[in-house]
């Protein structure tokens, strides 16, 4: 199976930690310039989700959404999802301890590509 969206182990317990606080999260990347471009994490549900948005998959039982056009552009990368030093200035959860969540990315190779087309279709909204 193929993912779309991969979590490091420091997203990962950053994951842990922002869940153990708020509770069920989500994460959505617009495609917008500065930090807009970067995914922001929200308690479920408190980001609404268009119809212009499609869900890549779960980043540790996170539903992690991006707007359609630019997921044009990244639809043939597998998104890696880590954390850095650094305050963004966006609402994502994280800012407040002093790091942010942000994309790496790796490009599918011909066979993973394939199998994508093939057997997982990406889910627009919810």
């Amino acid at each position: 199976m193929v993912k779309r969206i991969v979590v490091t182990s420091k997203a990962s317990g950053l994951i842990a930690e922002l869940k153990s606080v708020h509770g069920p999260l989500m994460f959505h990347q617009s495609g917008g310039c500065c930090d807009g471009s970067q995914p922001m994490c929200f308690k479920e549900g408190e980001f609404i989700i268009g119809g212009s948005d499609v869900c890549l998959g779960e980043a540790d039982g996170c539903k992690f959404y991006m707007n359609a056009d630019q997921f044009e552009y990244w639809k043939h990368t597998q998104l890696i999802l880590d954390v850095t030093p650094g305050r963004g200035s966006s609402f994502s959860l994280e800012i407040p301890l002093g790091v942010r969540f942000f994309i790496q990315s790796r490009v599918f190779t011909d066979e993973e590509s394939a199998w994508l087309e093939a057997h997982a279709p990406v889910p627009k909204g919810n």
